[in-house]
């Protein structure tokens, strides 16, 4: 009786350890002051090999783009909207429109206006990945960039 309970336990185990986690997106972060009253804040997403993260400007009944959120901020305002590099831009069979994307690497912008000698610039950015096989859910990740 008690073989094939370890036996199960054992093969649950192997299963366990033997699936993955899919991460293929690392975000980082910096921010540099441009003037006393005024700031870039970088965000940075490191894209692994064969994956790629949509624009934020994509089209609605395709993939879900990338977004910045930032909330209300006593310290700063934003200085326009969140600006990004040039794209790729491809028909996608997938979402059976063209898409614009980013593989490997990719830095948005956003300027903020400060109200003070130091802030901390917080927000979120929601995104999707997809390689040539599959696309994960859409993910959600907070930040909090210190500007001195």
């Amino acid at each position: 009786m008690k073989r094939p309970i370890l036996v199960t336990i054992i093969l649950l185990f192997m299963l366990a350890a033997h699936s993955q986690i899919l991460k293929p997106v690392t975000w980082s972060y910096a921010a540099k002051r441009t003037s006393k009253t005024e700031a870039t804040v970088f965000i940075k997403a490191a894209i692994e090999n064969g994956w790629h993260l949509y624009s934020q400007n994509i089209k609605e009944g395709g993939p879900v783009k990338t977004t910045f959120t930032f909330p209300e901020a006593k310290d700063y305002t934003l200085d326009g909207k969140t600006i990004e590099p040039k794209a790729i831009h491809r028909f996608e069979d997938t979402f059976n429109m063209d898409v614009s994307f980013f593989e490997s690497s990719v830095v948005f912008q956003q300027k903020v206006k400060l109200k003070g000698a130091k802030a901390v610039v917080k927000g979120r950015v929601e995104f999707m990945t997809c390689n040539d096989k599959q696309c994960l859910p859409p993910e959600q990740v907070e930040f909090s960039i210190p500007v001195k």
